[in-house]
């Protein structure tokens, strides 16, 4: 009947094995599956790999990477820069719902959210709300050598300001309120720098 015996007791084998499968999963119980083994023995692993990165001396490099690319200025602003381009004049558009003239143009009112198809020409002319002086350099992206003057100009006819260089005045010579005009590229690419400046114009002072 396939009985062993033990001492005194038989025991079948049927009943060993089955006491052998109880007494481990009592084991692993106790001392924890197989997988929480491994995690354990990851978690010391890196706990070495820390303690060997603790006694390495950290180098550092310094560089610079350039990353180029190109992007789409959408409809509205292609058809303010080609206007720039090709007829040498600054436009506006509208807003049908509250009236509030943009320059640069935008495709939507930032206030009513509405489409603006209605365009209107600027005379290119307007008052320096605010201005700033930049002395230090840094050529990857200032468009000159400095000293560089920008200019917040709410433009004659446009209820909002843009921000562009100043030109043909000395910085001690600017003032907040003062009429300005702006002065056109010769050689234009539809871009912003179609305009090349704004300077000081004959009316002074606001």
């Amino acid at each position: 009947m396939g009985i062993e015996t033990a001492g005194a007791a038989a025991v079948p084998r049927r009943s060993q094995r089955r006491f052998k499968q109880v007494r481990e999963v009592i084991d692993a119980l106790r001392h924890g599956t197989r997988r929480n083994t491994r995690r354990l023995a990851a978690k010391r692993e890196v706990k070495q790999l820390s303690d060997w990165k603790d006694q390495v001396e950290v180098m550092v490099h310094h560089g610079k990477i350039s990353v180029p690319y190109s992007w789409t200025v959408g409809s509205t602003l292609s058809k303010w820069y080609v206007l720039m381009r090709d007829k040498g004049e600054i436009w506006a558009n509208r807003c049908p719902s509250c009236g509030k003239v943009y320059v640069p143009p935008k495709i939507k009112c930032n206030d009513c959210y509405k489409d603006m198809n209605d365009w209107v020409k600027l005379p290119g002319t307007g008052i320096l709300e605010s201005y700033t002086v930049v002395h230090y350099s840094e050529p990857v992206i200032q468009p000159q050598e400095p000293p560089i003057i920008y200019g917040l100009v709410k433009m004659d006819g446009a209820d909002t300001a843009m921000v562009h260089l100043m030109g043909e005045v000395e910085p001690e010579q600017l003032m907040v309120g003062m009429r300005v005009e702006a002065v056109m590229s010769e050689e234009r690419e539809a871009n912003i720098f179609d305009i090349r400046y704004f300077r000081p114009s004959a009316g002074g002072e606001a």
